[in-house]
């Protein structure tokens, strides 16, 4: 908006600063309302996110009359002003904000609606999700039910029936799982903005489940059906089987009968008839080679399946009478071929014989080296266990064959004489018989043992392997079934990690809850660590045992040890950053006090967890709040009040209302310091406990004034005014009962109520107070108006007089009761007086007084009513009185009365006798008895301080910083009082150190070295108590040195002040009045709701708590004094030079008592 439309139309600002900051929140609100993601499918999470919503649409209706009246207040600026172009920018911004407010409400409702119907379908798919995990468990029971069947026709046919029926369970359990998709499919497509990978994960699991279930039913009815086939057939071809073995054994006898036929051998043509038919027999043998192996082995299935039972030795015989007579019929088929192939050359056959069989041994062991290494995962070596076993069969085949042939060469050597060995042996023919002969015997004897020995080394290579691949298999089988459980639960772990939100987008109020989930989480994933560490023991045993493992099985393995690393790492991840959430964002952090300034401003927290304000624009810091700066210097306006009290009871008025303290009840406090358990008075307080107790407050006043108290900015702001208060140097930590006694001073209660709670604060179990303890009460109390720079007209910060004053007023008892306090309290001694006064701030601020300020003609009176009691029907409001404008004919010094309610008849007519009785009493009379409306304590030095915490203030409001002293700046003052006492410190030191000497003893050390340590002997024990008394005395001195500063910085304010007085314009100092005037004699008069206090001002001393502030012009020399006295009597009329040189006097003796001090100081040293 134009800074031209704004000066032309003030209250324009104002619209213009409340339309900015409800168009900030709106914008704030909708881009909170965008931002916010739920899980779909979590209904907790859902229903968490639809109750914000219920209470985010709350906030927004209840900030509507907030839009009505800025509607109204832009209705009523454009009818009071003419400008075109305000009134233009007006309803343009109007018309904005409504267009806002109605889409922000808008996308509210949208919001809410589309959380409802996610509740619902959610609902729904949860619901299916259930039903289909459900069939998924009967599913996966059923199938963990089966075990290896009988291997007989009515256990096949009742497994083929069950698996049947488990498929058509299968297919009607489909439909739930279609149903659960279907719903997943909506949830997904529907609300793909929000947080979907719960549905996603969840649904993929089921889908895989449900598809491995129907591969496994399948395959295990396609097993079954074969299995049934092949016994439905098995006595058949067994039987078959059977029958042909009989032909051939009949063919074999036929043939073996013929080859035993003397002189055979010499018939050609019927051996080569003889062999053909042989031939043919052996080639019937190896074709049903493979139906003998076959039927014996599913026989053996289905012996061991009948175990036990008749049928099982039926079979068992029908068996071994194949095995028999297939045995017996190889047998003779190669007794028939040794008989046939002895002929002349039967040596050189055999020799032949025993080479092709050295071959093939040869080729069988390279063949099962070839077979090595052993695989690396379960499919490999089942392969290569298939492999050996056919393998073996063949060996099994081959063996009778070796068996005859050795058998053959043994009884052909063993039958053969040497001269048969040397007709069949023709070469070399050079050779003699007998050699010849020989050499053929040791040719196949060598030949045969190499069989054999070959043969047999075979057979071990073959049984070692079959070991190893066994051994490989069940070790693999085991590291599969390891490996699958494993990735079975970090599946479901990972799912679960998968459901987890950025922990940015959490609820700072869920982040607990999340957080014991996923304690939940690791400690459900503890046990894996158990698993894993199997896994790699089982790979670690097959590389021992040689076995290299595949690389599809070492990926697996890796993947595996990987995602159980990452699952921890996430999981300890997800830990940290939610304890640093809970830290950072939770209940016990500070974060929610951010949003207690806007931009540039920014909230930061030192290390010791204070806050501090970052302005980036300028660049700086500063530790106080920058609605707190405002506020302080809005209080500067105040500082034209004349009177102290009352300046510093509308200051703390101002302040109260800042901090929304004036709604808390007493009651409501109490309860929170309790719920707190603050009940150590002496203890600490940190930041955070404050923090939290100062947010049990406002949160409960909230629920009762929601439009008037913004949580974070109230307790942003009263942690800033108690820090300023009770812990200027920000270390962090504050007493309790300063807690106690800021709160409690400021809350809306009644007076007495707030003095009985006070000192029960203090006050023994007994009920009684000491002086110490009184102490401790009236020094937290009077750093509240020395936080303000008011301190020194309450009788300055040593609080020794008061508690004198009190324990006086009860006839100096050790100890004072509740009663007697209360009583004291209501005489309204000096340093507390600012309590009482602010209460009648508060009750005069809604009075209106049916009567008419003789100065500034307001009518009625709204405020405070000074009424006068010399003259009749004369009555002044509270801002001329407190400005000290007076009316013609009226001084000062005359008697008024306060009123902070409206009077009644009664009072009516007492002020008219008392002012009818004082119309008869000389101005003489007034001087001689002044009251005061307080009970003054004296502030001058005297006597030992008492022991009371001593707080250095630093804060100074801007607009009343001290200026110079006219007798003796606050730097000089400051440095000689110093200087006295380390003065008076070395002298003792040195006094002590040359008795020290003086004695022979060791020297001592310097006095910043003198630190308290063990004594050696008794003197040196004096020594150090004297130090230590030393060490006192500086410290009282430094306090009472920090007294005189506050005495002298209330000084030059006041000075300031008058020389600005003393420039006005000689008319308008007549109009407005220099006289002193104070508030004088109280006379209280006290309701249960809204107390009626009733005030009689006077005149009084320069000693009295209301005096009139003190300004004047500082000097170098008294040359000028003398010009300002000249020039203020000539402004003044003479009538009042009295009172004009009192006000010097006053000043001069404030000096003279600080010039003195220090003289005191200058003389002692000089006598030294």
């Amino acid at each position: 908006m134009p800074s031209s439309l704004l000066l032309e139309v003030p209250a324009l600002a104002d619209f213009n600063r409340a339309w900015t900051e409800l168009t900030d929140w709106l914008s704030l609100l909708d881009r909170v309302i965008k931002s916010q993601r739920v899980m779909v499918g979590d209904l907790e999470d859902i229903n968490e996110m639809i109750i914000k919503q219920k209470a985010t649409l709350q906030d927004l209706e209840q900030r509507r009359p907030q839009l009505e009246e800025l509607i109204t207040a832009a209705q009523n600026l454009k009818n009071k002003t003419s400008n075109q172009e305000a009134r233009t920018i007006i309803t343009d911004r109007i018309e904005r904000i409504q267009s806002q407010w109605d889409e922000v409400q808008e996308h509210l409702q949208n919001r809410r609606q589309q959380l409802n119907e996610m509740l619902k379908d959610s609902t729904q798919w949860l619901e299916a999700k259930e039903e289909a995990e459900q069939v998924l468990g009967q599913a996966r029971a059923k199938l963990e039910t089966w075990k290896e069947a009988p291997y007989t026709m009515d256990a096949i046919q009742k497994k083929i029936t069950e698996t049947k029926q488990l498929a058509k369970d299968l297919r009607q359990w489909q439909i739930n799982v279609d149903v659960a998709n279907d719903l997943a499919l909506k949830l997904l497509r529907d609300y793909s903005a929000d947080d979907t990978r719960k549905v996603h994960m969840i649904t993929e699991n089921i889908n895989a489940s449900w598809a491995s279930i129907h591969k496994r039913v399948s395959e295990r009815e396609a097993a079954l059906e074969e299995t049934h086939r092949l016994l439905q057939q098995f006595p058949l071809d067994l039987e078959k089987f059977l029958a042909w073995l009989t032909e051939a054994e009949t063919t074999a006898n036929v043939l073996q009968d013929a080859t035993h036929k003397e002189r055979l051998l010499e018939d050609s043509k019927g051996v080569r008839e003889l062999m053909k038919q042989w031939q043919d027999l052996q080639g019937e043998i190896e074709a049903h080679t493979d139906i003998y192996h076959n039927l014996d082995e599913n026989g053996q299935k289905v012996l061991r399946s009948l175990e036990g039972s008749e049928d099982a030795a039926l079979l068992q015989r029908r068996l071994d009478n194949m095995n028999f007579k297939w045995s017996e019929l190889r047998k003779k088929s190669l007794n028939i071929r040794s008989h046939l192939e002895a002929s002349s050359d039967q040596w050189k056959r055999l020799h032949l014989s025993l080479q092709e069989l050295l071959v093939w041994l040869q080729l069988k062991d390279d063949e099962l080296s070839r077979q090595a290494p052993i695989g690396g995962d379960f499919p490999a070596v089942q392969k290569q266990n298939d492999v050996h076993r056919a393998f073996k069969r063949e060996l099994k085949t081959k063996e009778p064959v070796i068996m005859s042939t050795l058998e053959t060469v043994r009884i052909f050597l063993t039958e053969q004489p040497l001269e048969g060995l040397e007709k069949l042996y023709q070469e070399p023919r050079e050779l003699p018989p007998e050699e010849r002969a020989q050499n053929v015997t040791r040719l196949l004897r060598k030949q045969a043992e190499e069989v054999n020995t070959e043969w047999e080394k075979l057979n071990l290579h073959s049984a070692d392997w079959q070991r190893k691949l066994d051994e490989a298999l069940e070790r693999l089988q085991e590291l599969q079934e390891a490996t699958e459980e494993l990735d079975l639960k970090l599946r479901q772990a990972e799912v679960i990690k998968g459901s987890w939100q950025p922990v940015g987008d959490l609820l700072i109020d869920s982040l607990q809850d999340h957080l014991e989930k996923v304690k939940v989480l690791r400690g459900e994933i503890t046990p894996l660590k158990e698993n894993v560490s199997y896994v790699n023991d089982l790979a670690r045993q097959l590389t021992t045992l040689g076995i290299q493992l595949s690389p599809y099985n070492l990926n697996i393995l890796e993947d595996l040890n990987t995602r159980w690393k990452l699952l921890q790492v996430a999981v300890e991840d997800r830990i940290r950053q939610l304890h640093e959430a809970h830290r950072d964002f939770g209940p016990a952090s500070q974060h929610f006090l951010s949003t207690s300034v806007q931009g540039p401003w920014e909230r930061a927290i030192s290390p010791n967890k204070v806050p501090y304000y970052i302005n980036h624009e300028t660049q700086t810091t500063c530790w106080d709040h920058p609605k707190m700066t405002e506020l302080y210097q809005s209080l500067a306006d105040l500082n034209n009040v004349r009177f102290s009290a009352y300046r510093t009871a509308m200051k703390l008025r101002r302040l109260q209302k800042a901090l929304c303290l004036d709604l808390l009840s007493l009651s409501a406090a109490c309860d929170a310091l309790d719920q707190h358990n603050l009940k150590q008075n002496d203890q600490p307080m940190d930041i955070l406990q404050v923090i939290n107790c100062l947010t049990t407050i406002y949160d409960r006043l909230e629920q009762e004034h929601n439009n008037l108290v913004n949580v974070p900015l109230c307790v942003d702001m009263c942690l800033n005014w108690l820090l300023n208060v009770y812990d200027t140097g920000r270390t962090g930590r504050i007493r309790v009962l300063s807690f106690k006694t800021g709160i409690i001073s400021l809350c809306k209660a009644h007076l007495e109520d707030k003095y009985r709670y006070l000192f029960k604060q203090v006050a023994s179990s007994t009920g009684f107070c000491d002086q110490r303890r009184l102490g401790l009460l009236l020094h937290d109390s009077i750093q509240i108006p020395r936080q303000l720079g008011e301190v020194a007209s309450f009788g300055g910060s040593n609080i020794e007089p008061s508690v004198r004053s009190c324990f006086q007023f009860a006839n100096n008892k050790p100890e004072i009761e509740a009663a007697l306090f209360l009583d004291w309290m209501r005489l309204e001694p000096q340093s507390m007086v600012w309590l009482p006064v602010l209460h009648r701030v508060a009750a005069a601020e809604t009075a209106k007084h049916q009567a008419k300020c003789n100065i500034c003609k307001e009518c009625p009176i709204i405020g405070f009513r000074y009424r006068s009691l010399k003259h009749f029907n004369y009555d002044i409001c509270q801002s001329c009185f407190f400005s000290g404008r007076v009316a013609k004919g009226h001084k000062m010094h005359y008697p008024m009365v306060e009123y902070c309610t409206p009077t009644t008849s009664g009072e009516d007519v007492r002020d008219f006798a008392k002012v009818l009785k004082n119309k008869f009493r000389t101005k003489r009379y007034f001087a001689k008895h002044p009251r005061m409306g307080y009970l003054p304590v004296q502030t001058v030095l005297e006597g030992d301080n008492m022991e009371t915490p001593v707080t250095l203030i630093n804060f100074w409001p801007v607009d009343s910083a001290p200026a110079s002293s006219p007798q003796l700046s606050h730097d000089d003052t400051h440095s000689r009082i110093e200087h006295y006492a380390s003065r008076n410190l070395q002298a003792e030191y040195d006094r002590l150190k040359q008795q020290h000497e003086h004695k022979g003893l060791s020297p001592l050390p310097s006095p910043p070295e003198m630190m308290p340590t063990s004594p050696q002997s008794p003197r040196d024990a004096e020594l150090i108590a004297e130090a230590k008394l030393l060490r006192q005395h500086k410290g009282r001195l430094e306090a009472r040195m920090q007294i005189l500063e506050d005495h002298n910085k209330q000084l030059e304010s006041q000075l300031h002040r008058l020389r600005q007085l003393l420039e006005q314009p000689q008319a308008e100092a007549k109009v407005n009045g220099t006289t002193m005037s104070s508030p004088s004699t109280s006379l209280q008069r006290s309701d249960s709701s809204q107390p009626m206090l009733l005030r009689v001002v006077g005149s009084q001393t320069s000693e009295s708590m209301g005096e009139e502030d003190l300004l004047s012009p500082p000097q170098d020399t008294s040359t000028g004094l003398e010009e300002v006295m000249e020039q203020l009597n000539n402004s003044f009329p003479s009538s009042r030079g009295h009172n004009v040189g009192s006000l010097f006097h006053l000043a001069d003796d404030l000096g003279r008592a600080m010039e003195s001090l220090v003289s005191v100081m200058t003389d002692e040293e000089g006598a030294e």
